[in-house]
């Protein structure tokens, strides 16, 4: 990983793990398991990603990554939240995340529900927090707040889940057309959307322009599908050890760009996303420099 790249994400992930450690530390009112279950997969690794979106964001609209740490956290137990969930035996039924065992093995069903349930409700009340910190009228904390619901949501990444589950087994139920829209449907929802999502609400915390928050969703649209593609590539060539993962989406029948355009077509899509993406980025300059780097990585990674 290139070193600018590299030097951010590690202040990323150390300084948002330290507002999280803050944010998640027991309280005697509450039962300590609840506290115990979000903690495990909240600290259970990670490159830390959206916060690392939302700083760079803020950054590009000339703000400070120091004011927006408790909006990264925010994202980051979205993230988790939907992580938890997906690994639930409903959903996609994986034993390990990341190498370890998966909440719902170390904790059981119900308390992995309520510890995603509960990172969900900590993140709004941690991102209304932060949008009164850095003195956010009551529109622009409105917006704020709508611009993460929207990204995690129906309209967002729940709906892209909802839309993945749908599309298992497709092969010989949709033509290639239609599982063409679907896939890029759950690509831009499931994946692009909180990434798209952590973008902007750095952005609106900086005050940024409607031009700006134009700019920055247009790159995390085309990271969002480019790193999703880069992830139906890893599955199929990609160290499953790295990974710290089991089985395949190609052995679960599941709608990847791999399975349905080949790998060298989908290698060709991923290239060209990342172009789009260092296209979007020309209004912030220099200011960049850190997004540019990311949208490469993003494409190049091998986990």
């Amino acid at each position: 990983m290139n070193s600018l790249l590299n030097r951010t994400l590690e202040s990323a992930s150390r300084r948002v793990e330290a507002v999280l450690g803050r944010l998640l530390k027991a309280k005697p009112e509450e039962p300590a398991s609840i506290r115990k279950a979000m903690r495990y997969s909240l600290f259970a690794g990670g490159k830390r990603l959206r916060p690392a979106l939302v700083a760079a964001g803020a950054e590009c609209c000339g703000g400070r990554a120091a004011r927006v740490l408790k909006a990264g956290a925010a994202l980051e137990m979205i993230h988790t939240y939907s992580l938890i969930h997906d690994d639930l035996p409903a959903m996609d039924d994986d034993d390990l995340r990341r190498g370890k065992p998966t909440s719902h093995k170390v904790f059981g069903e119900a308390l992995a529900i309520l510890a995603g349930d509960g990172l969900l409700t900590l993140a709004f009340e941690t991102a209304a927090a932060n949008a009164r910190e850095c003195g956010l009228g009551a529109a622009d904390t409105s917006e704020f707040i709508r611009v993460i619901a929207a990204g995690a949501g129906t309209s967002g990444m729940v709906g892209g889940q909802v839309a993945d589950l749908g599309a298992e087994k497709w092969k010989g139920r949709l033509s290639r057309a239609k599982a063409g829209r679907l896939l890029e449907y759950i690509h831009l929802h499931k994946t692009g959307a909180l990434i798209t999502a952590s973008l902007e609400a750095g952005a609106i915390l900086a005050k940024a322009s409607a031009a700006q928050r134009r700019a920055l969703r247009a790159y995390g649209r085309a990271i969002g599908l480019s790193f999703q593609i880069a992830d139906d590539i890893l599955d199929l060539v990609g160290d499953k050890d790295k990974l710290g993962k089991r089985g395949s989406d190609a052995a679960n029948q599941k709608l990847t760009y791999v399975s349905l355009y080949g790998l060298e077509r989908a290698r060709a899509e991923a290239a060209s996303l990342t172009r789009r993406a260092h296209r979007a980025l020309a209004p912030f300059g220099a200011r960049a420099a850190v997004l540019h780097e990311l949208a490469d990585y993003i494409v190049t990674r091998d986990r």
